[in-house]
């Protein structure tokens, strides 16, 4: 699969922290996985429902692939069969180049 963009829905303070880091190590969930877990453009709104219900704080991180290709695969998920991308190792923050607030 080859897309410029991949998504990560995240709390708003939790990324606010690492972001003085230089590098963003995901959720709790992320890093007892062993990955970030990410989106494509049609996987976002599932992903808000079933991980972010009721929360108030998320935004969404535009990713660009092209800075972390190395670390990024495509894995289909046990649960529902989807192939969602994910991150192995951290991300750096230049790779983030758009970020919104949605929920």
């Amino acid at each position: 699969m080859d897309n410029p963009a991949i998504y990560k829905l995240a709390l708003s303070a939790e990324w606010e922290a690492y972001k003085k880091e230089g590098i963003y190590k995901g959720s709790a969930l992320d890093q007892a996985d062993g990955y970030i877990h990410c989106s494509t453009m049609d996987q976002i709104q599932g992903t808000l429902d079933k991980f972010f219900d009721g929360q108030t704080d998320v935004i969404l991180l535009t990713i660009d692939t092209s800075v972390i290709k190395q670390h990024l695969k495509w894995e289909k998920s046990p649960r529902s069969g989807q192939i969602f991308p994910h991150i192995y190792g951290p991300l750096p923050i230049h790779a983030v180049i758009k970020q919104e607030k949605i929920a």
